[in-house]
């Protein structure tokens, strides 16, 4: 929990003001039965109507002292854990995003998000209740027993007895119940994962007619969750009939043998209900204790879950003393002899690729399904980093300069078009801050303006979560269109074309060869035709380099890749395109 500490030390001085209107609040609760025993033993058996009035009135006072003591407590609590749990979501925002892609692999997004949220929660509401009751119950409750023994300690014996009932039914409560919190928090992130699995592949389960499938799966984590719950609250409802009891009963013997001392002499009547009054305290103090030694253990899971993330350390680092990368760069990528495993594979993915991706050329990568297109290309912006040989930018290894540095050189888009609520302004001008000629240039040579200027609003037109409200397509041009803005020296598109017809494919490939003039691209495509006249095509099968070259030389001394032209293209088109 070391992680978490450091989140809670600009708050101290308002732990101490918390501990401040404890005191008051505990001092008047305490104080307040003596004074019901002076007005019962001084004023109404004397029939002392003054000493009454005196008393009461001193009496209200402290109580609304004591009012302003608990709004004092429960405004401090509440503002430490709030604060503390807000700075401690930022920490965490902060450490995910600087997560590799190794690392959301370990966690998975699902369990990310329910760390993010509902472990943060549990925390939270287990914080302001630890602030609120744990620091008043032991104070409350030893001031309790001290001053019912003060008033009688022929009857203290009452309170120990019930006091030790309450802890053993405590106790085993605490071993029933605390190793199944656990449980419910990965029950949790299976409701989430399983959640957002149906939501984002909706239009997959109706085309195939499994939401019969996918609702028995989703039945059985809910009812495995709905059972667990059920098992905790209903083991942990036992604990209100029990205090109930408990209260009862030592009230009965409180005043059972409480008016033999009064008939024997020994004890007042006021003494008597100030006693029971001590009595009722201390055994709700010992309550309220019971009730955060069983929330502090499901906190204490949250609170684990969410330290095993902020203790996680990125696998990809920049370096202490980086190398600044030359500004008169052009972007020549060099991959030698780069090899790449996922720390838990068996076999590398990628085995000692080589090649070179130089300015002003189209560097085209094509394979089969799985054969590592997409894992290499993410080697470039360091979304992983390699675990053999290196690849180096302008004959500098990318691992020795900063990631900021590096990632400011490439225009990446990836496979799959992300975007963002917002508007298409926002989402073209991501990475930076860009002027509206700047985003319109970067939409006309991304096509994408064919469709904004028909919009209502224009480049000012609002985007869902997602960008649900438009096609792939569409999608796709604004992604292309975020990349175009950066200017930068390096183009990177995994198969960013895949969603385009053929029409617009081709416009924005001629409008691409324009803008991209004097800069590295590289290209992964599914479509022989998108790379067909690419400048140099690396093949690629199971991870291995097969073949390196233009698309005449790999048509004859290429298998894969022949392979691969012949299933999309027919005989009188691979002739067109050889001659």
């Amino acid at each position: 929990m070391r992680k978490l500490l450091p989140y809670l030390v600009p708050y101290i001085p308002w732990f101490l003001i918390l501990v401040g209107f404890v005191y008051g609040q505990t001092v008047v609760t305490l104080s307040l039965p003596d004074y019901m025993a002076d007005i019962i033993n001084k004023g109404i058996l004397n029939m002392n109507i003054g000493y009454i009035w005196q008393t009461g009135l001193w009496m209200l006072f402290i109580t609304l002292l004591g009012g302003l003591c608990t709004v004092g407590v429960g405004f401090s609590a509440s503002r430490i854990a709030t604060g503390f749990v807000r700075r401690l979501r930022i920490g965490l925002f902060t450490t995910i995003e600087s997560f590799s892609m190794q690392e959301f692999n370990d966690f998975s997004t699902a369990s990310l998000i329910t760390r993010s949220t509902n472990d943060m929660q549990q925390l939270q509401q287990t914080f302001v209740l630890l602030l609120r009751m744990a620091l008043v119950a032991p104070f409350m409750g030893i001031g309790a027993i001290i001053k019912a023994y003060q008033l009688s300690p022929n009857m203290s014996w009452i309170m120990v007895i019930s006091i030790a009932i309450l802890v053993a039914i405590i106790v085993v409560l605490f071993i029933i119940v605390v190793p199944k919190f656990q449980q419910i928090q990965k029950l949790v992130d299976r409701l989430g994962l399983l959640t957002r699995e149906m939501l984002t592949g909706m239009r997959v389960i109706r085309a195939f007619h499994k939401e019969s499938t996918e609702e028995t799966k989703f039945d059985k984590a809910n009812h495995d969750s709905m059972t667990l719950n059920l098992f905790i609250n209903r083991a942990m409802v036992i604990l209100q009939p029990s205090m109930m009891l408990i209260m009862s009963f030592t009230s009965l013997a409180v005043i059972w043998i409480g008016a033999h001392y009064i008939d024997i002499g020994s004890l007042q009547i006021g003494s008597l209900l100030a006693f029971m009054q001590y009595a009722v305290q201390a055994v709700m103090s010992f309550l309220m204790l019971s009730f955060i030694f069983i929330l502090v253990p499901r906190a204490v899971v949250s609170a684990s879950r969410i330290n095993a993330v902020l203790a996680s350390k990125p696998t990809i680092k920049d370096p202490k003393e980086p190398v600044i990368l030359p500004k008169s760069g052009q972007g020549k990528l060099e991959f030698r002899d780069v090899t790449f495993g996922y720390h838990d594979s068996q076999e590398p993915i990628l085995d000692h690729i080589s090649f070179v991706a130089r300015p002003g050329e189209v560097t085209a990568i094509v394979g089969g399904t799985g054969s590592g297109k997409t894992t290499l290309v993410s080697l470039i912006p360091r979304l992983y980093d390699v675990t053999g040989g290196k690849i180096l930018l302008d004959n500098i290894d990318i691992r020795t300069v900063t990631q900021a540095d590096l990632r400011v050189k490439i225009g990446y888009v990836s496979q799959k078009a992300t975007l963002f609520s917002g508007t298409i302004a926002t989402n073209i001008g991501y990475g930076g801050h860009y002027s509206k000629v700047q985003l319109k240039h970067a939409a006309d040579v991304a096509q994408a303006t064919e469709f904004i200027k028909d919009l209502p609003k224009k480049f000012d037109s609002e985007i869902t979560q997602g960008g649900t409200n438009l096609s792939g397509g569409q999608k796709q041009r604004i992604s292309i269109a975020r990349a175009i803005v950066k200017r930068p020296s390096i183009y990177v598109f995994d198969d960013s074309f895949s969603a385009l017809d053929l029409k617009t494919d081709s416009a924005l490939r001629q409008a691409l060869a324009v803008e991209t003039k004097a800069r590295t691209m590289i290209i992964v495509a599914q479509r022989i035709s998108t790379i067909i006249q690419a400048d140099s095509i690396v093949v690629l099968d199971n991870g291995k380099v097969v073949g390196v070259g233009t698309h005449q030389t790999l048509m004859k001394s290429s298998k894969v890749y022949r392979e691969i032209a012949q299933s999309q293209l027919s005989e009188a088109e691979l002739k067109e395109v050889s001659s």
